[in-house]
């Protein structure tokens, strides 16, 4: 297996996405399955690092293309988003079902776990009724043996009527027997019959009377048996898809309009009423069919093999551990995050701030103007230096860490615990993965809400991301909880203590998260929590290795480049209100005296406030913006030790009102330039936007001035 290159775009017919080919003889293959099958793996297995990512057309749903070589024939690999089914309930599920009906690829790959086939084989059946070239990839058979799950791959093949192969995924030789049969797939001419769905006797005498006419009038373009299945189970936005597809002539058509209200009047008369009582009995078919087709071609020689799952499931999901194991390892989590980026990040600034002092000296040698110098070395660079250096090592262990935990299987676990809260609030419990990639990055939380499927709920998740603190307010969080919380105390315990505080700062900010949603659940966005289907994975052992390659050019670097685009310009504006000078003040001054008043109610002041509102392009320069307008540098300066900076703040008036006051505000206030843009991109709305942003920094103000004017009464 070769890779390469991606070059030419051409067009992929009727789907609407944009395919990377070297050329028009390029196979194109589509890649589905249910979540937590290893898909991914696979995908990156076949095509390495030839990858190219972008969103489907008209969705914020992401896409993944990639490209490889078999025995001289390129085939481009398309990663559909995994889905449970192709019934279309969310965003990926249809973009799943739209590729494969209306995309055209050569060939569909789907690919199961082969520790729960007989689950898995519901999509390779929906499969198969809509794609004339299937091939079924068995993965994960190292864990089938482990737990002595016996397979039979040429008996589910002759059952199924197509290739069975099975794969380990992470050994990428295993694949290639993948890309042989799928080589002979796609050139094989003389298929043998695929397996059909027997559905109930009335639901076969319906689709019988249809095929036929539906046959004639599509000519040949989709299958005329699953086409008259879905002409009956009417569903809208399919139906939208086939009219443009084969042409709004094709469900206009009076001989075809006949036919089916005369089948549905005749299931209606068996008892098949509704769209929902033909969902149930064909789900039903679906599922008895996989039952009959892994009878005796899958053995489970020990019974018991879940039960190590089921016992770990016991402690991590029951009522009396489930929760302090959750709060436990988040601040374990936090423990390991805050001890291992204090040194690299010191490194890195110390580097990144010898890169200034070159910086200066070259401006100097050139002659260029102090104005200039000032700008560009001790406004953007600065800034950026202090955004990279605060920003990146926590990212680099806590993105990791989060993806060992989603590997691991635990995340699922944690949806599950927090889903009876949300359901409370009438949102969904998938707002719960949300919420913990939040504590990454907002941003990646609020794309993360694409999971879920009601666009209410969905909205729920991305309006209250925001109160869970991400990385780029640890540094804030941790600073002041050390300066006037902690104590001098050094070392290990001064670690522990400080994941300890900030767990608890961030329990508050689920807390909050709660009551908001709930607020905003019997308000403006009303609606019951929808039902969805959350899968428990088997535990698995992370891949150590790809977790940290996929964390660090996944999520961090794409979170920080993000940041440094928005940082730079405010570097600009930062230095250029600390040196442009009215009145003997210069406009940082000025600002900060107009917000003083406002900022007093609050338990801040007017350099805090206006620190934050500086802040908004990136969180990690609030507490350099408060140190350069106290010390009144004109730029960004390093902090010194920490409690340099506490003897700093003292002197201008902090008390342990200020500091609770400040992370009170810290935890709420308006999301960061990169989050709101997110939210606008992903809502497609100003006032979704807008109201993100007032909601959060609502709650901040009023839980600053309660707190406020609570702490300076009973003092």
């Amino acid at each position: 297996m070769g890779l390469t290159h991606n070059s030419v775009g051409i067009g992929a017919v009727d789907s609407g996405l944009v395919l990377n080919k070297k050329s028009p003889l390029d196979k194109v293959v589509a890649l589905a399955g249910n979540p937590n099958v290893g898909k991914s793996t696979v995908f990156n297995g076949l095509t390495g690092l030839n990858q190219h990512t972008g969103n489907w057309p008209g969705k914020t749903v992401a896409s993944a293309q990639g490209a490889c070589e078999y025995r001289g024939e390129n085939y481009v690999m398309v990663d559909i988003p995994g889905t449970y089914s192709l019934m279309a309930h969310s965003a990926e599920e249809e973009v799943a079902r739209n590729f494969i009906c209306f995309g055209k690829p050569d060939a569909v790959v789907v690919v199961c776990d082969a520790t729960c086939l007989e689950r898995n084989l519901n999509l390779v059946l929906q499969t198969i009724e809509i794609s004339p070239r299937v091939v079924v990839c068995v993965n994960l058979m190292d864990e089938a043996k482990r737990k002595n799950i016996k397979i039979d791959l040429p008996l589910l093949s002759k059952r199924l009527g197509v290739p069975v192969v099975g794969t380990t995924a992470r050994k990428k030789k295993s694949l290639q027997a993948l890309l042989k049969v799928l080589s002979e797939t796609i050139a094989d001419e003389k298929r043998q019959e695929a397996f059909k769905v027997r559905y109930c006797g009335e639901i076969e005498a319906a689709i019988s009377s249809l095929e036929e006419c539906v046959s004639e009038k599509c000519g040949g373009r989709l299958n005329a048996r699953w086409l008259s299945l879905k002409l009956l189970d009417a569903d809208e936005s399919l139906l939208r898809e086939i009219s443009a597809f084969l042409g709004e002539e094709f469900l206009r058509d009076r001989e075809l309009s006949e036919k089916i209200e005369a089948a549905k009047a005749r299931l209606a008369e068996s008892g098949i009423a509704d769209t929902d009582a033909l969902k149930d009995s064909m789900v039903s078919s679906i599922v008895k069919s996989a039952e009959s087709i892994c009878a005796g071609a899958v053995v489970y020689e020990n019974r018991l093999y879940a039960d190590k799952d089921r016992r770990l499931d016991s402690i991590l999901t029951g009522r009396r551990f489930g929760y302090p194991v959750m709060i436990a390892l988040l601040a374990l989590v936090f423990y390991i995050t805050i001890t291992g980026a204090n040194y690299p990040s010191q490194l890195i600034a110390d580097g990144l701030f010898k890169v200034q002092e070159l910086l200066t000296e070259l401006f100097a040698r050139v002659g260029a103007p102090d104005w200039l110098h000032g700008a560009l070395v001790l406004g953007v660079y600065r800034v950026l230096a202090w955004v990279v250096s605060v920003m990146l090592p926590p990212m680099a262990i806590f993105f990791p860490l989060f993806t060992l935990l989603e590997d691991s299987g635990y995340l699922p676990r944690i949806a599950y615990n927090l889903d009876k809260p949300f359901k409370r609030c009438n949102a969904c419990g998938k707002q719960a993965l949300c919420m913990c990639m939040g504590f990454g990055c907002n941003a990646a939380g609020v794309i993360g809400a694409r999971i879920i499927d009601s666009p209410r709920e969905r909205l729920l998740a991305i309006l209250t991301n925001n109160f869970v603190p991400c990385n780029g307010r640890f540094p804030t969080l941790i600073a002041i909880l050390t300066m006037f919380f902690i104590g001098s105390a050094g070392g290990a315990f001064s670690s522990v203590l400080s994941a300890l505080m900030l767990t608890a700062v961030i329990v508050l900010g689920v807390a909050t998260t709660f009551a908001v949603t709930k607020a905003l659940s019997k308000t403006l966005l009303k609606g019951l929590p929808s039902s969805y289907t959350l899968e428990l994975p088997p535990y698995r052992r992370p891949q150590i290795g790809k977790v940290i390659v996929r964390s660090i050019f996944d999520r961090t670097l794409f979170v920080l480049g993000r940041a440094v685009v928005v940082a730079a310009p405010a570097g600009l504006i930062i230095w250029l209100m600390a040196n442009i000078t009215a009145g003997g003040s210069s406009l940082l001054a000025h600002c900060a005296s107009f917000l003083d008043p406002f900022a007093r109610l609050m338990g801040l002041d007017g350099v805090i406030l206006i620190a934050f509102i500086l802040g908004f392009p990136a969180n990690e320069i609030v507490m350099p913006i408060i140190i350069m307008a106290y010390i009144a540098g004109g730029t960004i300066q390093d902090s010194g030790s920490i409690w340099q900076m506490k003897e700093l703040f003292v002197e201008n008036g902090w008390t342990r009102i200020t500091a609770v006051s400040t992370m009170l505000f810290s935890l709420n206030h308006w999301p960061c330039s990169t989050t709101l843009l997110t939210i606008k991109k992903e809502t497609g709305s100003w006032k979704w936007t807008g109201l993100a942003a007032l909601i959060s920094t609502a709650v901040g103000v009023a839980m600053c001035i309660v707190f406020t004017a609570l702490a300076r009464m009973l003092s």
